[in-house]
């Protein structure tokens, strides 16, 4: 099972374009060819009864003549300029004349609106690949400051769901803001645009995120596979490919919630706790957060990293993704919950 967004909404469009193109090819092509052409006289136009007040939907009527003998037929087409008493070129099957078309019927706006889709998916995927190529031409490939340890410090880790474009980010517990992920440009087909701010050291870099993709792998067990791109990127591959391990399991933490075991290179990076409490709960309406509900966008984390640019781009990607392993899936968190790691 593909999810209906991002390149998974672009799979179900391109389908149906398809699907619209071909039918809209043989119904006006196929299915009448070698229809005789003549042409017919329309005798009355009335307002469909089956159509709304505000659907402008008419059923035509034409006479016409076929191998010497009059027919009367409903039209499979409207347009504002038929008029009764007018004429309008039809096509019969002369095995069967009472069949007729105009041409211009549903087959032809069938094709219209798969070709319209088809192009614009061509169009919205030539231009995020142009959006990533130039974004790497400007910032070259992600990298990360090298690793730097100091006192271990508990840090809160929140999405912030009160507009659509939701970014990310980590607080202090003075609720002074470390690092944060804003997003510039909301769509719903191709990635959104995102400046991720490191407010310790002052820099400033732009990511492309894409829509979040879950993939149903069929085991026996509870196991999709969950992911993102990042800069036209599979976001696990990149990090797996930069020696990020997550190890998770369940009740460790807050009841049932998940805790993560965040790794880089073997050596601990971080320890996250998914909670369904606010940090400040005494002024949680002034909070940006959107609402009161389990947010499991929210975590509590604890580490000695100084540089928060790699911790935080990882809890971006357990936080868009929903996944708990660096894998993308969730079968290994409930195998750790049974062995009690």
């Amino acid at each position: 099972m593909i999810s209906l967004k991002g390149p998974g909404i672009k799979i179900f469009a391109a389908v149906i374009a398809v699907i619209a193109l071909a039918f809209g090819i043989y119904s006006t092509f196929i299915q009448s060819a070698g229809y005789v052409k003549t042409t017919a006289t329309i005798i009355s136009i009335e307002k469909d009864p089956e159509s709304g007040s505000n659907d402008d939907s008419y059923i035509v009527t034409a006479r016409y003549t076929a191998d010497g003998k009059e027919y009367t037929n409903v039209l499979d087409s409207y347009s504002p300029s038929y008029k009764e008493g007018g004429t309008v070129v039809v096509r019969y099957d002369p095995a069967d004349p009472n069949r007729i078309t105009s041409g211009y019927g549903i087959g032809i706006y069938a094709m219209v609106v798969g070709a319209v889709i088809l192009l614009a998916i061509i169009f919205l995927t030539a231009r995020q690949k142009k959006s990533v190529s130039k974004l790497l031409e400007s910032q070259g490939e992600i990298h990360y400051l090298p690793s730097e340890r100091g006192k271990e410090r508990e840090l809160y880790f929140i999405t912030d769901l009160g507009t659509p474009k939701f970014g990310h980010r980590i607080e202090d517990k003075y609720r002074r803001v470390l690092y944060e992920a804003r997003m510039t440009k909301f769509t719903l087909l191709s990635a959104y645009e995102f400046d991720f701010i490191d407010h310790e050291k002052s820099r400033t870099t732009h990511h492309l995120i894409g829509h979040t993709e879950e993939t149903d792998w069929n085991s026996i067990l509870i196991d999709n596979h969950s992911t993102f791109t990042l800069d036209g990127m599979d976001v696990w591959k990149h990090l797996r490919s930069i020696g990020v391990t997550i190890d998770s399991r369940f009740g460790k933490a807050e009841g049932i919630m998940p805790s993560y075991d965040i790794r880089k290179d073997g050596e601990h990076l971080a320890y996250a706790e998914n909670t369904s409490h606010f940090v400040h709960e005494e002024d949680a309406e002034q909070h940006k957060v959107a609402s009161k509900i389990p947010n499991p966008m929210f975590f509590r984390v604890f580490t000695d990293e100084k540089n928060l640019d790699l911790l935080f781009m990882i809890l971006v990607a357990i936080a868009r993704s929903g996944a708990t392993d660096e894998r993308g899936g969730n079968r290994r968190m409930l195998f750790n919950t049974v062995k009690g790691k």
